[in-house]
C-alpha cells in the first residue's frame, strides 16, 4: 500500500489555534505549523510580540493571525475562540501551550517555607486553571478529526530540583488531564496528546529568562544523556509529528522531547 509520505505532516486546511505563541516554544510551534501549510492563530499576553510573530510568519509566506489574551483571566479563552471564529474560521488543532515558570528552583532560593501564595496562585491560574479552560474550549468548538496538543514537561513525569513547586506541580497535573479529556473526546474523533519538552534553549523555564549563563546551560546539560540542552529546531518535529496525520493513532499519550533525559535512574553516567 503506498504511502504518501509528504501528505503525512501536512496542515493545509488547517486552522491552529495556539496559545503562548508570542515567544520559545509556542512560538517554535506557530511557525512549524504555518510552513506546513496551516492558517496559525497566534495568542499571547503581550500584543507587541503577538503581532511580531504574525508578521514574521506572513513574510515568510505563511498565513497567520494573531489575538492579544491571557488565558490566566476567567473567560478571556471562551471570548478569543468566538473572534476566531468569527474572523478566521473554525479551528481544527489548538495547541494549549501557555506557561510560566511560578518562581525559582529550591536551590536557588524558591525553598518550601518561602513559597508564597501569590507565586503558587499564579502559576496555576496559568498552567493548569488557564490550560483547562483552553482545552474546554477547544472541545467545544472542534469537528471530528479535531486535534489537541497540550505542552507539559519531563519535570511533571518525574521530581526537578531545577524547577519550582508550582511549575512542577503543574505539569504533573497536566498529563492526567489530557489523558482523561483523550478518553472522552476519542469517541468524537478528536485526539488528544501531550508534549514533555525536557531543557530547551529560548524558553523561559529554568531561570526566567531565554538566554543562560554558560554557567547554567551546562548544569542542565549535566542531566542529559546527550550531553546538551535541546534547540527550538528539536522541538518542532515532534510538536508537528503530535497534531499531523502522521499521528493518526495515537491519543491520549505523552511525548517526551529530553535527549534520553527521563531514561536516567541515577544523577550521573
Amino acid at each position: 500500500m503506498p504511502v504518501d509520505l509528504p501528505g503525512l505532516t501536512d496542515l493545509t486546511g488547517d486552522v491552529v489555534v495556539v496559545t503562548g505563541a508570542s515567544s520559545g516554544i509556542g512560538q517554535a510551534a506557530a511557525e512549524i505549523f504555518a510552513a506546513a501549510g496551516a492558517h496559525v492563530v497566534v495568542l499571547g499576553r503581550r500584543a507587541e510580540r503577538v503581532d511580531s510573530v504574525v508578521e514574521g510568519i506572513r513574510t515568510a509566506g505563511g498565513r497567520a493571525d494573531g489575538f492579544p489574551v491571557d488565558q490566566a483571566e476567567r473567560g478571556a479563552v471562551d471570548a478569543v475562540f468566538s473572534q476566531i471564529i468569527a474572523d478566521v474560521g473554525r479551528p481544527t488543532i489548538v495547541v494549549a501551550n501557555a506557561g510560566i515558570s511560578g518562581g525559582m528552583s529550591y536551590r536557588d532560593g524558591g525553598e518550601l517555607d518561602g513559597y508564597t501564595d501569590a507565586e503558587w496562585d499564579e502559576v496555576l491560574a496559568t498552567n493548569l486553571t488557564g490550560t483547562f479552560e483552553t482545552v474546554r474550549a477547544a472541545a467545544r468548538v472542534l469537528e471530528p478529526g479535531g486535534r489537541i496538543l497540550v505542552t507539559s514537561s519531563t519535570a511533571g513525569m518525574r521530581t526537578d530540583p531545577m524547577v519550582s513547586y508550582g511549575y512542577v506541580t503543574t505539569k504533573a497535573a497536566i498529563l492526567n488531564f489530557v489523558r482523561q479529556v483523550a478518553l472522552e473526546l476519542a469517541p468524537r474523533g478528536i485526539r488528544v496528546n501531550a508534549l514533555a519538552p525536557g531543557p530547551i534553549k529560548g524558553t523561559r523555564i529554568g531561570d526566567g529568562r531565554t538566554e543562560l549563563s554558560p554557567a547554567a546551560e551546562a548544569g542542565w546539560a549535566e542531566t542529559v544523556p546527550l550531553g546538551r540542552m535541546g534547540t527550538m529546531p528539536e522541538i518542532q518535529g515532534p510538536m508537528l509529528f503530535l497534531v499531523s496525520p502522521a499521528s493518526s493513532f495515537v491519543t491520549g499519550a505523552t511525548l517526551p522531547v529530553d535527549g534520553g533525559a527521563l531514561a536516567l535512574s541515577h544523577t550521573g553516567f
